[in-house]
Order: C-alpha cells, then sequence, then structure tokens
C-alpha cells in the first residue's frame, strides 16, 4: 500500500524535526519535505503534490489561517492544523475548522506532552488522509434560523468526531430559541471546547453552553461535553441532568458517544432523538442500537455529506440508524423527529 505522503509546515526548525521524526517512524506515513513558511510551502505543495498537510496556525509573514484559506480556494487538500493549547489557539483552530482544516492536534509543551502529542498528530494525518475534502462552495449553507418549535418533552443526543466542527454549526443553526434539550459530544481537545460551545452558541437560536456536573437539561439549551477528563451522561435527579464522569476512555474516546448515547436511552428512553454524524471509528454506534431499541427515534449523517463517514456507517451496520440524511437537512430531521410522535 503507497504510504501517505505528508508536507510539514512549522516555522519552528525543532518541532518541523520532532513532527517530521514522528511521522517517518509511522509505516503508513512518508514525510516528503518541511517548510518553514506558507510561501516555501506553496512551491513544496505544487512540486510534491502531497497527500496531507501538517500546518502550523502561528507563522510569521502569514498565518496558518490565510494560508489554509488560500489552499482550499485553490487546490483543497486534506490538512491537519497544529495548534498551542491556549484560548487564542482554541478560536483560531476552530477557525480552521470553519475553513475546512480536517483535524487539529494540539502543539505539546511539556516533555510528556511533546510524546502523547506527537503520536496523535500521526493517527490525525491517516484519518485525514481518508478525509472527504470540500471547497467551501461545496460545503453545506448554514440555513437561517428555524420559527418556533412546540416543545415536546424529548432529549436530543448528539455525537461526531472529525468533520463534527462544520456538521454542528450547521445542525445548531436551524435550531430556534424553543429548541428540546440537547446534549453533545464532540471529540475535541478539553481547551477547545469552551470556545467551540461559545461559537455554536452564537450561530444557533438556542442558547449553548459547556456542560457542567449536575446541569438541569431544559429547553432552549444546548450541553456540549467538555473535553479531556470526563463522560457526559444525562441522568434523573428531580429531572433530566448532565453528570460529568471521570473514567477510562471509551470506544477509544473521552468524552466517549457511546457512553453519552447508553446514558440517555437509559435515562430518557423513547422521549430521545439520537444522531451521529461524521467521524473516524465506531464511538456512538453501539450507544445509538441502545437508544434505537429503547424506542428512540435514530438519524445518521449520510456518506455524501460526511468528512469521515466512519462512525455513521458503523452505527448503519449494526442497525442503529432509522435513516440516513444529508448534513443541510438533519437539524430539521431531529426537530422533526422530537415533535412527530407528541
Amino acid at each position: 500500500m503507497a504510504k501517505i505522503r505528508t508536507l510539514v509546515v512549522d516555522d519552528s526548525a525543532t518541532m518541523r524535526g520532532l513532527i517530521t521524526a514522528a511521522l517517518n517512524r509511522d509505516p503508513e506515513i512518508e514525510v516528503v519535505g518541511a517548510a518553514g513558511d506558507p510561501f516555501e510551502a506553496r512551491g513544496m505543495i505544487k512540486a510534491l503534490n502531497p497527500d496531507v498537510v501538517t500546518l502550523d496556525i502561528e507563522m510569521p509573514n502569514m498565518n496558518g489561517i490565510e494560508f489554509l484559506e488560500k489552499i482550499m480556494r485553490l487546490r483543497p487538500m486534506p490538512v491537519v492544523m497544529v495548534s498551542s493549547l491556549t484560548q487564542a489557539g482554541a478560536e483560531m483552530t476552530l477557525r480552521a475548522l470553519e475553513l475546512g482544516a480536517v483535524d487539529c492536534v494540539g502543539k505539546p509543551t511539556t516533555a510528556t506532552g511533546t510524546a502523547e502529542a506527537l503520536a496523535e498528530v500521526a493517527e490525525k494525518v491517516k484519518t485525514a488522509a481518508r478525509a472527504s475534502v470540500r471547497t467551501k462552495a461545496d460545503a453545506p449553507a448554514a440555513p437561517a434560523r428555524r420559527g418556533a418549535y412546540l416543545p415536546s418533552g424529548d432529549v436530543v443526543a448528539i455525537g461526531s468526531s472529525t468533520g463534527g466542527v462544520e456538521a454542528l454549526l450547521t445542525i445548531l443553526s436551524q435550531f430556534p430559541e424553543t429548541c428540546p434539550p440537547t446534549v453533545i459530544t464532540q471529540h475535541m481537545p478539553a481547551t477547545f471546547t469552551a470556545s467551540f460551545a461559545a461559537r455554536l452558541d452564537r450561530a444557533s437560536g438556542a442558547k449553548v453552553q459547556e456542560a457542567t456536573d449536575g446541569a438541569l437539561l431544559e429547553v432552549g439549551k444546548v450541553y456540549v461535553a467538555p473535553g479531556g477528563a470526563t463522560h457526559l451522561e444525562v441522568v434523573r435527579s428531580a429531572g433530566l441532568r448532565c453528570r460529568l464522569v471521570a473514567g477510562d476512555p471509551v470506544s477509544g474516546h473521552r468524552p466517549s458517544v457511546d457512553v453519552l448515547f447508553r446514558s440517555v436511552a437509559q435515562a430518557v428512553g423513547d422521549k430521545a432523538v439520537g444522531a451521529i454524524l461524521t467521524g473516524m471509528g465506531r464511538d456512538g454506534a453501539q450507544g445509538l442500537l441502545q437508544m434505537r431499541q429503547a424506542g428512540a427515534r435514530t438519524v445518521g449523517q449520510d456518506e455524501a455529506s460526511c468528512v469521515v463517514y466512519g462512525m455513521p456507517r458503523a452505527a448503519q451496520e449494526i442497525g442503529a440508524v432509522e435513516k440516513q440524511v444529508s448534513l443541510s437537512s438533519i437539524g430539521q430531521s431531529i426537530l422533526d423527529l422530537a415533535s412527530a410522535r407528541r
């Protein structure tokens, strides 16, 4: 099998060397070049035709966001962003994911963190190589906010991974102020989820916030699982509430979509709607099946609109998905399912 030809772009010679060495240790990847700035990278992309680019956000002359915009407009290709784990870095990374970057990885800040981050970047590159990359013109436009939705008592649970930033922005832009209580697990670094919730809040008619332990699920509110240390569950305790639970990764992730969906199946039963979106792997498939078996309505994002058709495919194959829907229609489909029976 041909190796994944990768170009590393970073203004730090040390970081270029570390990333290059880590990627070359993976037998499926070959680093074909390393560039210190976007102008050098532009020439290398033309000459080397890489399969994937890793791109630093903070660089001189032209920052990574500006360069990414040019790449996605002129030569769309899989890009993995390498970002500092700071508030500013998180906001710029989210902008990059909106522009079409496939995924992001945090830049290591400690010796321990270096080993973890460098192992992660190889996995991100392999995922990116299998991703479906679209120009912004091809991506679904964010629809206008919908009109009034009459609450039915249903709860919505959504799981996503690679490509989920674009997908969730599209879906939540369709949610009105009266949307069903909604819980979301998106695979994302811990330092990014608060900024992501704030970005979703600006795009949606609903109030979007990072989930906190014990938060009461309310109409018109969306709760995003914090990245990193805990799983998000829904429990019954004087109403339905968020619970953050420390524990080992499940289905390879923490927070895990499977954990969220299983808790909704148990706590909410048939008064729920589950949606599984773009992402690599199988996280969420078994949990969504449990939701469907408990009487919940379920949808999966279709292959054509996924960045990576992994999680929805896995759920579809085991019968967890009631119907597949294109990204541009999922938001309204969720609202329709949450109200149709009630």
